[in-house]
């Protein structure tokens, strides 16, 4: 049976499957990334991993995978296929591409950026439900983005399209990990929801999820931290939708396990702030983790179908 290895590759841990044409997962597989031993023995581990898929393909299906995907975090050149830069894997300048494709006895490789390959996967199969534009948006530890447009997705002329948690929202406000002040991520992301629930509470150990649910109880405080949070959302998403009218707001990551406690709200304040602009359709996002892994499968199978084109 033809099918691609699709690797999905995390801060500390790797999702991977065999996918099938149809987009079945037809074997499972996570492994962890052992970065605590260095950047060299993440990329070993990643090629290891990759060769084993490719092994029990092999073995259960009688050929060896078509082609490969990879998602990675950080700054990746996907042109080159090149993972640039990681801070959380402390790796710089890997040729990713070139050392998967090697080890896979000559396959094709296609790497990708993990939220821009997760948002392929969410526009495609998941709540984008192919829609022709599409601004996906994981508010996780961070905020990224990725804008999809006609079936693919932007990355921009240096593959830093769709950073829109680096959009000052608060100018001044909190100091960003990027180094600027007043950024969308240090003020509506997962974890700068904790943060300033952690500080309101008074329990060091309190997090975003503690403080959607103190808000679901009325507490007075949480619902202070948490409309801060949604205001400075709505208003970086509005920014981004006059800039690039999407058709749906896809909205994943930790903090859209709220639920309607983020949706609810989050709707009604970007629906308040826009004035000529279209108001998208803001869902949830619908893949959860599998986002990443399934958009790798995706990468694959396009770069089999740009070849045959060829």
């Amino acid at each position: 049976m033809r099918h691609v290895i699709a690797l999905d590759v995390g801060g500390t841990g790797m999702k991977a499957a065999l996918v099938a044409a149809d987009g079945t997962l037809l074997h499972q597989a996570r492994r962890p990334t052992g970065r605590e031993r260095g950047p060299d023995a993440v990329v070993a581990a990643i090629l290891d991993f990759a060769a084993d898929l490719r092994d029990h393909g092999v073995r259960e299906y009688g050929e060896p995978a078509a082609a490969a995907g990879v998602a990675v975090p950080g700054i990746v050149d996907d042109v080159n296929g090149i993972a640039v830069y990681a801070a959380n894997l402390n790796w710089k300048d890997v040729p990713l591409r070139e050392l998967l494709s090697r080890r896979l006895d000559g396959a094709p490789v296609a790497l990708g950026h993990d939220v821009r390959t997760g948002g392929l996967a969410e526009g495609r199969i998941g709540a984008g439900n192919g829609a022709d534009r599409f601004l996906f948006i994981p508010l996780g530890t961070g905020i990224a983005g990725a804008i999809g447009i006609d079936g693919r997705i932007e990355s921009g002329a240096h593959g830093y399209a769709g950073e829109i948690g680096h959009i000052v929202v608060r100018p001044g406000g909190p100091e960003c990990g990027c180094g600027q002040r007043g950024c969308l991520e240090a003020l509506a992301s997962a974890a700068a929801v904790s943060r300033a629930w952690a500080a309101a509470s008074g329990d060091p150990d309190a997090d975003a999820a503690d403080c959607a649910r103190a808000v679901g109880t009325g507490d007075p405080r949480a619902l202070a931290v948490w409309g801060e949070a949604i205001n400075a959302l709505a208003d970086g998403l509005v920014t981004g939708l006059t800039l690039l009218d999407p058709r749906v707001l896809i909205i994943g990551g930790g903090l859209a396990e709220a639920g309607d406690t983020l949706f609810g709200p989050l709707r009604a304040a970007v629906e308040a702030r826009i004035t000529f602009q279209k108001l998208p359709l803001i869902v949830p996002a619908a893949l959860g983790d599998t986002a990443g892994c399934l958009g790798a499968g995706l990468l694959a199978w396009d770069l089999l179908s740009v070849e045959v084109t060829a």
